[in-house]
C-alpha cells in the first residue's frame, strides 16, 4: 500500500506539470494563493467558480524512551471551490501509514487508511486597508464515519479559525490564525494558533517561517515550528518542500512535499 501510494501521488504531479505547460494563456488571476504547504491557512478565498486542488507528502518522527513512532502521509489532498466571490467550499483528506519501533525493532502492528474527513468553508470578511488586516472565518468538520477503521475516532471532531494577513512591504508578508477546535476523543476544548513569516526570494521562489501549536483547556500545550520553500511554475502551479520539529515534545522531525494547482472558471 506504501508504494501504491507513492506511485499516485508522483503520477498527480507529473500529469498536473504536464497540463500546465500545455496551456497557451496563463491565468490573469495573478499567482495562486494556497493553504499549504504551512499550517497557517490563507486569509482568502480562491473565487467564484474557480477550483484549486492542494496535495502533497509529508513524514513525521517521534522517539520517547525507546519507542519510536512513524507515520507516512499520502494524499494530503485539500480541494477548494469557490461557489461566491467570497465564499468557498472546502473537502480534505489524508491517507496516513504508520509504524512503531521498539529499541530500533519494528513492530507488527502497522496502521494505515483514511483519517476522517474534511468539510468545511472559507468566507472572507475583510479586505486589507488602512492597517486593518484581510480576515477570513474558516470553519470544519471531520465526520467520524468518513475515517478507517485504524483511524476512526470515538466522537466527531470541529474546528474554526480567523485568519487574517498583514503586507509588510513588496516582497514580505505576515500571516497569523486564531480558532479552537474539538476532537482527538477529548471534551476539552484547545485554542489553536499559527503564525507565518512569509518572503519572496523571487518572483517564482519564496520562502517561509513559522510557529504553529495549540493550548488544550486541561492539558499541556503543544508547541511547533516549521520553515520552507516555494516554487512557482506558473500563475496556476506551484511546488513546496518543508521541514520542522516540535518545541515541547510530540514531534522529532517533519519533512513535507506538495504542489498546488488552480483550475480557471470557464470563460462566459
Amino acid at each position: 500500500m506504501l508504494q501504491k501510494n507513492k506511485i499516485c501521488f508522483l503520477g498527480l504531479a507529473f500529469g498536473l506539470c504536464f497540463f500546465a505547460n500545455s496551456q497557451e494563456t496563463q491565468s490573469d488571476l495573478g499567482p495562486l494563493v494556497t493553504d499549504r504547504p504551512d499550517a497557517t491557512e490563507a486569509s482568502s478565498t480562491v473565487g467564484k467558480g474557480i477550483l484549486q486542488i492542494e496535495t502533497g507528502g509529508l513524514y513525521e518522527s517521534f522517539e520517547d524512551n525507546g519507542i519510536k513512532s512513524e507515520h507516512y502521509t499520502f494524499n494530503t489532498m485539500l480541494v477548494r471551490y469557490g461557489i461566491l466571490d467570497n465564499l468557498e467550499l472546502r473537502l480534505g483528506c489524508d491517507f496516513v501509514e504508520g509504524t512503531t519501533k521498539v529499541n530500533g525493532n519494528k513492530l507488527d502492528n502497522v496502521t494505515s487508511g483514511l483519517s476522517p474527513l474534511l468539510f468545511g468553508v472559507k468566507i472572507d470578511i475583510a479586505e486589507e486597508k488602512n492597517g486593518i488586516p484581510e480576515i477570513a472565518l474558516i470553519g470544519h468538520v471531520f465526520p467520524v464515519f468518513s475515517a478507517s477503521k485504524d483511524y476512526r475516532p470515538e466522537t466527531t471532531a470541529v474546528d474554526f479559525r480567523f485568519s487574517l494577513s498583514h503586507t509588510l512591504n513588496e516582497r514580505s508578508s505576515l500571516g497569523y490564525n486564531i480558532g479552537a477546535e474539538w476532537g482527538n476523543d477529548s471534551p476539552e476544548m484547545a485554542a489553536i494558533y499559527t503564525l507565518a513569516y512569509g518572503y519572496s526570494i523571487t518572483d517564482k521562489i519564496g520562502f517561509y517561517a513559522e510557529l504553529y501549536g495549540d493550548l488544550p483547556e486541561d492539558s499541556s500545550a503543544n508547541h511547533y515550528w516549521d520553515a520552507g520553500f516555494t516554487y512557482l511554475a506558473n500563475n496556476d502551479l506551484q511546488f513546496d518542500a518543508y521541514f520542522g520539529s516540535g518545541i515541547t515534545g510530540g514531534q522529532d522531525l517533519l519533512l513535507g512535499l506538495g504542489l498546488s494547482y488552480r483550475i480557471l472558471k470557464l470563460q462566459e
